[in-house]
Parts: C-alpha cells; structure tokens; sequence
C-alpha cells in the first residue's frame, strides 16, 4: 500500500465549512494551505465554542509514527501528517507545535484520538490551578517551569483544573533566542 499525502487544504475547507455554518469568526482568516493554515483554522474551531463543561473533548484521529502514552502531547509532522511526542528542547517549531494531546496509549504505526479541546483525565499528579508547559527534557510531557534555554521553544498547553483533570488551552510555540 502506497502512503498518500494528506490532503491539507480538503481538511482546512471542511474547517471553513463548520465555522461558517456555527458562525464563528474565523480570526486567522485567510489560511495557508499548509500545516500552519490547518492549525490556524483548528484554533479558530477551539476558540468559536463558547464553554466547555468537563465531559466536552473534542478531537480527531491520527496515525502515531511512534510510541505514545494516554496524556502524551503530540506534534504532527508535515511531511506525512503522522503525529508523535511534542518536544521543546531541540529547536524545531514543528515539534514544538502541540497538536492535542493522546487520549491513550498506542504503539507505532496504530491510530490515536488527538484530543485538541476540553479535558483529559490521563495525566495525574497536577496542581489545580497552574499553567503548564512542554517540556524541554522529556519528548511528550508537560511541566510546570517554562523552558528557558537557549534555542528551546515555550509552548503553553493548558491548566491543571484538579489533581487529575487537565484543560487544554493550546498556544502557538515561541523560541527562544541564544
């Protein structure tokens, strides 16, 4: 089976199409037909839904290019549109774009649930009420110190809603400078 090139901009229409018929306002209008379009055109979904209770997730499939665990941040290569572990360590904007994070644990080559909205019950041990981060020293884990090193990207994720129940609230990476 030959692998197809995924078809970005039939994505992002279908984007347009559910923002139009919600009738959200689509900020980030006119978007590329590329990764960073389908991102931007994702966070204006996100942002057009007015609440969210606890049991709200939204997401989409994807195939995983390698291991990931339930909780995982995720990044989605544009070279195949294959997801894997977010990480702000080695300097890459595409792979400190987080996506959503896995709503379980999958080995390569298997389809995960990227959840992009709400709330997910797989990470434990947070502290209700702070801001996380992805980390620059464990590909796919969030952690409550943003990076700091030179060439390491801060991406915030979200916001621990209780000791077990992360909310999501994806931002755009930004790089820091050497």
């Amino acid at each position: 089976m030959a692998n197809a090139e995924p078809n970005i901009e039939g994505a992002i229409q279908v984007l347009i199409d559910i923002l139009t018929a919600n009738g959200f306002t689509k900020s980030r209008a006119p978007y590329e037909t590329n990764f960073r379009g389908l991102v931007d055109a994702l966070l204006d979904l996100k942002e057009g839904f007015p609440t969210f209770s606890p049991a709200d997730r939204i997401g989409f499939d994807a195939t995983a290019f390698e291991n990931v665990s339930g909780g995982d941040a995720l990044f989605m290569r544009t070279s195949d549109g294959q997801v894997g572990k977010a990480s702000a360590a080695d300097g890459s904007l595409e792979n400190a774009t987080v996506i959503g994070f896995a709503d379980s644990s999958v080995s390569a080559n298997n389809t995960v649930k990227v959840i992009v909205a709400g709330t997910i019950s797989t990470i434990t041990g947070l502290d209700a009420g702070d801001l996380y981060f992805l980390s620059p020293s464990t590909a796919g884990a969030i952690t409550l110190t943003p990076p700091s090193g030179a060439g390491q990207a801060v991406t915030r994720v979200g916001e621990a809603a209780t000791a077990t129940k992360f909310a999501t609230h994806i931002e755009p990476p930004v790089k820091l400078k050497g």
